[in-house]
């Protein structure tokens, strides 16, 4: 992960963000430019992360900081969506142009979503950015500020964006309501997770590569090729390949234990998706 030296938000954010301990939601002229380079992130005219021409994640700190200062600018609203009643410091999304919005899903306000998008009844946190295509699949949380690429399938009760999973908003804040400040979460392009996998914060997911059912990745987790025994990195499932949670076993002063890795099962052609057969073999061994 590398930092950008440029962004579409103005530096009055760092300015802010400097001296964020002394803002508070009275702040009315803190809370506009915050309130602008939001809608910015909303709008798709800016965004937390993404990936360079060279395969870098490249971070625009400046979004990441207007995110985590809208924590600190907006006050405690309340709202209505029917017969829905809201309590909160964010509002939700009220541009959906081009994407299609299953009754149960909600979108906060400075989440991007592309034409194309589907949301089954979800949930999706301010910063997150979705690109076309994709598909949203029923319990999905997506944690403030990931990165979701076009063409993606999240499968039912995924979590991308906090470790262990997310309940609700709360999974990716610290002690002061705001959220965490590690490495966004990125699944690129033509990805499929499968059911009640976690991306955490810091993973990220290769092009089309396929992460099986129950898998959990964080920024830390080794990445082992089964063929071979090597590990090939952490926290970031290679491009084109099938991948499974499995454990490795370590020596400790009370005995021998499994310790959580990601395993690689299988290499694929590139632009080849395998059905739902052939996937069931790669993940199980028959089929």
């Amino acid at each position: 992960m590398i930092q950008s030296d440029a962004s579409p938000l103005p530096a009055a954010v760092d300015e802010l963000w400097r001296r964020r301990a002394e803002l508070s939601p009275a702040d009315a002229e803190a809370r506009a430019v915050v309130v602008s380079a939001v809608d910015m992130l909303d709008g798709g005219k800016a965004r937390v992360a993404e990936v360079s021409p060279t395969g870098e994640v490249v971070v625009d700190e400046r979004a990441r900081r207007a995110v985590m200062l809208a924590f600190r600018v907006l006050g405690m609203a309340r709202s209505q969506v029917g017969d829905f009643h809201h309590h909160d410091r964010l509002p939700l999304k009220t541009s959906v142009d081009g994407v299609r919005v299953v009754p149960g899903a909600i979108a906060r306000w400075g989440a991007y979503l592309a034409r194309g998008v589907v949301l089954m009844p979800s949930f999706v946190d301010i910063g997150a950015h979705l690109d076309e295509g994709s598909t949203v699949d029923t319990w999905v949380s997506i944690g403030s500020c990931a990165q979701i690429g076009k063409n993606v399938h999240l499968a039912g009760g995924v979590g991308v964006g906090a470790a262990g999973g997310q309940d609700g908003a709360e999974g990716a804040k610290g002690a002061e309501g705001e959220p965490s400040r590690a490495a966004p979460a990125v699944v690129e392009d033509g990805a499929l997770i499968g059911r009640r996998a976690v991306i955490a914060e810091g993973a990220r997911v290769g092009r089309g590569a396929v992460v099986g059912a129950g898998t959990i990745l964080s920024g830390s987790t080794p990445v082992v090729d089964v063929r071979t025994g090597e590990e090939l990195g952490r926290g970031r499932v290679p491009d084109w390949c099938v991948v499974a949670g499995g454990t490795r076993r370590r020596e400790f002063p009370g005995g021998t234990f499994g310790l959580r890795c990601v395993l690689v099962l299988e290499r694929l052609e590139e632009g080849h998706r395998p059905g739902e057969a052939e996937l069931d073999r790669m993940l199980h061994g028959h089929g």
